[in-house]
């Protein structure tokens, strides 16, 4: 019994390679899965966040005594 093999089609390897062609590119452009070094946003995100309200608070408390300490210098100064 003779067994016929079909040959592929020129649009079936057109295909093949040009799907091959896009994963490898695919791949080129993306990071890994397992990337290390990406970082933790949300924690950078809420450790900026805290330092812009630990240094609105602080300047709040401390804006009377810098503008009396700053007005008390320019006093002197001004003597």
């Amino acid at each position: 019994m003779k067994r016929s093999v079909k040959k592929p089609s020129t649009v079936s390897i057109l295909l093949l390679c040009s799907s091959w062609m896009f994963v490898v590119a695919v791949r080129k452009v993306l990071p890994p899965l397992d990337d290390r070094e990406r970082g933790d946003v949300p924690g950078w995100v809420m450790i900026t966040l805290m330092s812009a309200i630990l240094v609105a608070g602080l300047l709040a408390i401390a804006t009377p005594a810098l503008s009396d300490l700053f007005n008390q210098a320019m006093t002197k100064v001004g003597n």
